[in-house]
């Protein structure tokens, strides 16, 4: 069993503790701009070993009485049907699926917010999404005078010129389904027009990572920017923070850079300096509920170097570019980390190297690497899923799991009906095989049970897997990695 190094009990409690608080500084009604994945939450789960992937949505379920949610699409990633890479969906197809997650939770779902509409952008399909669902969509045109006229911006020309959002709990969450929303702008834009209306609300913002008071080589920390190297995030120590309390905080380039900006539009909104820092902006409690330092550190190194991997392989496959490359693997050579650090991808590579052909090796969570190799039949990760398999249950490796008979029939099958030259079996076929022959098989039953056991583990395959392979694995929860090898 995998070793566990974060508290998320603890997590929850003192979290919702800290969100409270804060709710109760301005007027018991927060803006609460909320950053990356609300559900599934894997990176988190990878680099903090016992972070839960639905942690965010069990914290939102806390409030769920005093909540309300508004989501934020850019106009141009609804027409230029921007995709998710994480889930092979488009935005405004991620926008509705977790709209529908959270109202299956119980969770209030105020409105949709397009940002930066231009006239002419097509987002009639989104319009007619919505209105099915009986959500309200607002539109949020450029805010004139926006960076730099203050005066301006927050004005009947700026932020008075959006239509106001109407809301009535003491939480709003603003959120979106990717990076680069306008949330932001959002919550500025609600709290310019609460202000008109005598409502002092507040604005703080929810992010994971980075971690403020973990330190600046915090492998945990290094791990979100080897994450977001497409977005040329960078953590940097908080130069206002540091001034103003004398204390070392960590933050990303983009909330420093733009603090003045907003600093200077909360101090016209309302009249006072609310937050003296980026950093006091946020309500980050990720760093206390660590309970074993030494399994995070090797959680997040381990998952610097897998982001190092796929980067290789994005590059080779013209995906990004020879700069985000080197960017990615400056943050190796920070901590002094290298590939072969990588024990599985060790292991792949030598077997490769003498069998020949594409390798697939798993480490399993009892610390055992198994591996399996291509054959005229089974794909390397077909070879390598049924060797663990078997492993996991406790079935004699002179044993098949699915018959020769079986496999044979099927591969013949598929070479007459095939365009491709590769007949052999892929992974996603044999999970088809071995659930229909479980109907009649127990022994197939059992292992199918326990396909569970397999969440968290580390592979390596000795080149770039097929799309329809790496979706499978991914949704058995296994970490894989790749060379950067066709």
């Amino acid at each position: 069993m995998s070793k566990v190094g974060f508290d998320s009990e603890k997590y929850l409690k003192i979290q919702s503790e800290k969100i409270k608080e804060r709710i109760k500084l301005f007027d018991n009604k927060l803006y609460l701009e909320f950053g990356g994945k609300i559900f599934d939450d894997y990176h988190a789960a990878r680099v903090l070993p016992g972070f839960k992937p639905d942690n965010k949505i069990q914290l939102l379920k806390q409030f769920k009485d005093d909540l309300e949610v508004i989501f934020c699409i850019n106009a141009a990633a609804i027409e230029k049907s921007k995709i998710r890479a994480d889930y092979g969906i488009s935005y405004e197809l991620e926008l509705i699926r977790l709209i529908e997650k959270l109202q299956e939770q119980g969770i209030s779902i105020n409105s949709v917010v397009v940002t930066l509409y231009h006239e002419g952008n097509n987002i009639s399909h989104l319009e007619n999404l919505l209105k099915e669902r009986n959500i309200k969509m607002y539109i949020h045109t450029p805010t004139k005078g926006y960076p730099e006229d203050i005066d301006t911006i927050a004005s009947e020309e700026g932020y008075g010129k959006n239509p106001y959002i109407e809301t009535t709990k003491k939480l709003v969450v603003v959120t979106a389904p990717g990076p680069n929303s306008g949330k932001l702008g959002t919550c500025l834009s609600q709290l310019y027009h609460e202000y008109k209306r005598g409502v002092k609300a507040g604005y703080a913002k929810f992010e994971t990572f980075p971690v403020w008071d973990l330190s600046l080589l915090d492998p945990v920390n290094i791990a979100y920017e080897a994450a977001t190297v497409d977005l040329k995030d960078v953590n940097m120590i908080d130069p206002f923070h540091l001034e103003a309390y004398g204390i070392s905080a960590v933050n990303y380039n983009r909330d420093i850079s733009s603090f003045p900006i907003l600093k200077n539009i909360l101090m016209k909104i309302s009249g006072k300096e609310i937050y003296k820092s980026p950093t006091d902006m946020g309500v980050n409690m990720i760093a206390q509920c660590i309970s074993d330092p030494e399994v995070v550190k090797k959680a997040a190194t381990d998952e610097i170097i897998r982001r190092y991997y796929n980067t290789l392989c994005d590059y080779k496959q013209k995906i990004c570019g020879e700069d985000t490359v080197e960017l990615s693997k400056s943050l190796l050579d920070k901590l002094g980390l290298s590939l072969t650090d990588r024990e599985v991808a060790n292991v792949a590579n030598e077997a490769a190297k003498e069998k020949g052909v594409n390798v697939l090796a798993i480490k399993l969570n009892n610390g055992k690497i198994i591996t399996g190799k291509e054959s005229k039949i089974l794909s390397a990760t077909s070879a390598a899923f049924l060797n663990a398999i078997k492993e996991i249950t406790g079935i004699p490796d002179e044993e098949d799991l699915l018959s020769p008979t079986i496999l044979d029939g099927i591969y013949k099958m598929k070479k007459k009906t095939s365009y491709n030259t590769a007949y052999f079996l892929d992974l996603p076929e044999i999970l088809i095989a071995l659930s229909i022959c479980s109907v009649t098989n127990p022994i197939i039953e059992k292992a199918i049970n326990k396909l569970g056991r397999l969440r968290g583990c580390d592979a390596h395959s000795s080149y770039i897997i097929a799309k329809s392979e790496l979706n499978a694995l991914k949704n058995l929860g296994i970490n894989l990695t790749c060379e950067p090898r066709m």
